[in-house]
């Protein structure tokens, strides 16, 4: 009674429903508080910093010379991937347009691993730590070098299912991916946890300053370490004063000394649902309506994708913030356990219908 399934009626739809109906982390639990999303923000920025993960970092040249980071997951065992073998699946992480990888992010990385995932981040140019080789950053929704990044993936584990999730404003990225590379994306299934679906309107309504301003300055804390770079490419002194998201977004890529361009045509190239209509790709997003980040759902929310789109599942609970989604026990989170059903309810779902099919495995 507190979840809402929207989508198209399907075959998959009905495994879906069967699947999450049956899943733990969909009933009891909740965090005590469920009516303040503002004070599950504020806990969430509040929790002690995590302890440090341990990765295995990876560099990956782009075409242009750019460079991005891939970090993976390590477990106790002392070796990326899980020790999953060759059939486990890879789960590719994508923080949110800052680049911050947040605890919730984290934790749903080694939840993942626990089940024998081979998690993987990916941090775009510049971004936690990533080198920033080309005087070029990464705009909202330009998926170039993340499908560099997944025909990598792809390469290093090539019988291995390859899946995706991302966290609040990264959902950008993921969306204009799969959108953009329709059946291409050499993706198995998605998830989107609290995603932004309209770009321009998001950073044109501006957020709670409880949670804009912290992302603010991490933002410019990251690019301050490359003035000299970008000084030829971008106002730094504009850059660094900005004092809202969209000022900062627009100094960054319309106001360029190279390329000048309008608000209006970078969004025109970089909005996430452009190509939806392309998408071919199973995706669950998973949305609260009380999210103070994404804005009233009846603006932000476009139910007619779910409504139309056999790909597009919307799983919708009336409370749960921006990327909380909390329950009493600590450290837990029950939309990480919800993803990581979904993709398991997959899984399950395209084996049956192979085989129902007689079609063969692709090699």
């Amino acid at each position: 009674g507190h979840f809402r399934l929207l989508c198209k009626p399907s075959a998959l739809a009905q495994h879906l429903v069967r699947s999450l109906g049956r899943s733990a982390a969909l009933r009891g639990g909740r965090w005590p508080w469920p009516r303040w999303p503002q004070l599950q923000m504020l806990w969430q920025l509040l929790q002690p910093p995590e302890p440090e993960r341990v990765v295995a970092r990876e560099l990956l040249q782009l075409p242009d010379a750019g460079v991005v980071a891939l970090d993976w997951l390590v477990g106790p065992w002392g070796a990326a991937g899980g020790g999953g073998g060759v059939s486990s699946s890879v789960l590719l992480l994508i923080p949110n347009a800052a680049g911050k990888v947040t605890g919730g992010l984290l934790q749903l990385g080694l939840r993942a691993l626990e089940r024998g995932f081979i998690p993987v981040i990916f941090n775009r140019r510049g971004h936690n730590g990533c080198p920033l080789i080309t005087p070029r950053l990464q705009p909202f929704g330009d998926p170039g070098d993340l499908r560099e990044a997944v025909t990598y993936l792809r390469c290093r584990h090539p019988s291995a299912s390859l899946l995706a999730v991302s966290e609040g404003s990264g959902s950008g990225l993921l969306l204009a991916y799969l959108g953009e590379s329709g059946s291409s994306s050499r993706l198995a299934a998605a998830a989107c946890l609290s995603p932004i679906f309209r770009g321009r309107d998001w950073f044109e309504a501006g957020m709670p300053w409880l949670y804009e301003w912290p992302l603010l300055l991490h933002l410019k804390q990251g690019l301050s370490r490359y003035v000299g770079a970008l000084a030829e490419v971008v106002d730094m002194d504009r850059l660094l004063g900005s004092r809202s998201l969209r000022e900062l977004e627009e100094t960054l890529f319309c106001r360029t000394r190279s390329r000048p361009t309008s608000w209006e045509c970078y969004w025109e190239r970089n909005e996430p649902l452009r190509d939806v209509d392309e998408a071919a790709v199973p995706v669950l997003c998973l949305c609260s309506a009380d999210d103070p980040v994404r804005g009233p759902p009846a603006q932000s929310l476009p139910r007619e994708l779910f409504r139309s789109s056999p790909y597009f599942f919307l799983l919708l609970t009336p409370h749960g913030g921006h990327c909380g989604f909390p329950r009493r026990r600590p450290g837990r989170c029950w939309a990480h356990e919800a993803v990581l059903e979904y993709f398991r309810a997959m899984g399950e779902f395209l084996r049956t219908e192979e085989r129902r099919k007689g079609l063969p495995r692709p090699r």
